[in-house]
């Protein structure tokens, strides 16, 4: 009980008056070691980022929890829950591929590595952007009407960014990073402007990395397509040519 009174109540204190809350700071180192974890495939990315989900949460929605900040971001703080749901998904299907419960598309192409990285396609890329834009369109009036942040529709950009890009990393879309980008790029000025300084710091860090994430993803996808090799073609049991790889 004694801790969790220190965790919702300690603050890192600058000149001026100007404070850090533990909980942001610790909940954002949290969703860092889960995003290494997850650029190297490691599962164990996933629970690591459901604690800094769980502590960003009662930062975000500051009134309810008795937070010293400037403003609630509802879809800031909504989206801690969607990532913890998502996260779940994406533990047991990572699970799954490092079983070898997934087809061989899906499974863990190293020893330790929980997914192997593919491309999304053209059609899932369509999708992803259509659920981006409609989904932001139809979350901005809701969250507007719940009080949240302006501007709110960058609030609910980064709610459907989030929720796209942890399910794509669930399913090992190399795109997924990029979503991430998208989602650093409104997300920096919204922080700053509502207070959240380490929050904010961190987006600029993420922005950097993500983009790192997205060409080593690649790269292991490009190996894994070498080693593959083309398609061979060989005779099934009717005379007829069937598609093999080696």
């Amino acid at each position: 009980m004694d801790f969790l009174r220190w965790l919702f109540d300690a603050k890192l204190e600058f000149a001026g008056g100007g404070f850090l809350l533990w909980r942001e700071v610790l909940g954002n180192l949290f969703g860092l070691a889960s995003a290494l974890g997850g650029m190297r495939r490691k599962i164990w990315a996933w629970p690591v980022g459901i604690l800094g989900n769980a502590l960003l949460f009662t930062v975000f929605m500051g009134s309810v929890f008795g937070s010293p900040v400037y403003a609630n971001l509802l879809g800031q703080a909504g989206r801690q829950i969607m990532f913890i749901a998502v996260s779940f998904y994406g533990w047991h299907r990572w699970h799954q591929g490092r079983t070898g419960a997934l087809g061989a598309d899906d499974a863990g192409a190293s020893a330790g590595a929980a997914v192997q990285p593919r491309w999304a396609g053209a059609k899932a890329r369509w999708l992803l952007l259509l659920a981006m834009v409609a989904g932001t369109a139809a979350l901005t009036p809701l969250f507007r009407a719940l009080g949240s942040y302006e501007p709110v529709w960058a609030d609910a950009w980064i709610f459907m960014g989030s929720l796209l890009a942890t399910y794509g990393m669930a399913k090992g879309w190399v795109e997924f990073w990029l979503i991430w980008v998208a989602v650093d790029l409104v997300g920096v000025p919204l922080l700053l402007g509502a207070g959240y300084y380490a929050s904010a710091f961190m987006y600029i860090f993420y922005g950097a990395f993500t983009l790192f994430g997205f060409f080593v993803w690649w790269r292991i996808r490009a190996r894994a397509t070498v080693t593959d090799g083309p398609a061979t073609p060989v005779p099934d049991r009717s005379g007829h040519r069937a598609e093999a790889r080696p």
